[in-house]
């Protein structure tokens, strides 16, 4: 089961656009997700705060600001 991390913060349009996507795939691979609003600390915040939406999967950054489906699916198969 791969871990996966959105980084984003309230009222941002690309991070909403990320979670739907990784909504609508969910029953396509083996993953859990969570969102962490960087907002809510200020070490990622300065860390991560001009880069939101930030995806990490298995601890390693894999995205920012925009994924597709398919390249995250293809993301999630290259760390099998």
């Amino acid at each position: 089961m791969h871990d996966v991390i959105v980084y984003s913060r309230k009222g941002c349009h690309l991070c909403d656009v990320v979670k739907e996507t990784l909504v609508q795939v969910q029953n396509d691979a083996e993953f859990q997700w969570r969102e962490v609003d960087i907002d809510a600390d200020p070490e990622l915040r300065a860390k991560y705060n001009d880069e939101v939406p930030v995806v990490f999967i298995d601890g390693r950054k894999a995205f920012k600001y925009r994924m597709e489906a398919r390249q995250f699916l293809r993301a999630l198969a290259g760390r099998a």
